[in-house]
């Protein structure tokens, strides 16, 4: 009776801690998708909630591009008083959307693929690099692709 009733336990222990990982799993993916709409679409793309953008944000972040065969670097900082400058100037960008294309999340790490439209057109594909900390999920880096 034992015998049987072991590999029994033991699979129901499997399958709730599977299921206990899978809801986390969904759970930071709409944490990060959310964070990611509003910190950096709505903040920054569609020159929104800045203060939103600082929190989503870790300061260390550099987003690096490549122009001319050049690496250059743009720190968070530099970003924000950029688009502050923007909004105060009353610059009214068209709307910008994003449409998720990936996320994969391994533990406290994270890399999303999305892809930023305007006026139905594909300007941007980004690949945004994300850390868990104890306050939550931070977009750490990014890299992307001008169409």
């Amino acid at each position: 009776m034992t015998k049987r009733i072991l590999p029994v336990i033991l699979l129901a222990a499997t399958l709730i801690f599977s299921s206990t990982i899978r809801a986390q799993e969904k759970s930071d993916e709409l944490a990060i998708k959310n964070l990611i709409q509003t910190a950096y679409v709505d903040g920054l793309q569609n020159l929104g909630d800045l203060e939103k953008t600082r929190v989503g944000f870790h300061p260390d972040f550099v987003l690096l591009g490549l122009r001319d065969g050049q690496l250059t670097r743009l720190p968070i900082a530099d970003w924000i008083a950029s688009t502050e400058k923007r909004k105060a100037s009353g610059q009214k960008p068209p709307l910008t959307t994003c449409k998720f294309l990936q996320v994969d999340i391994t533990g406290d790490a994270a890399m999303v693929k999305l892809e930023l439209h305007r006026e139905g057109q594909r300007i941007f594909t980004d690949y945004l690099s994300l850390y868990k900390f104890p306050d939550g999920w931070k977009i750490v880096g990014k890299i992307y692709y001008r169409h």
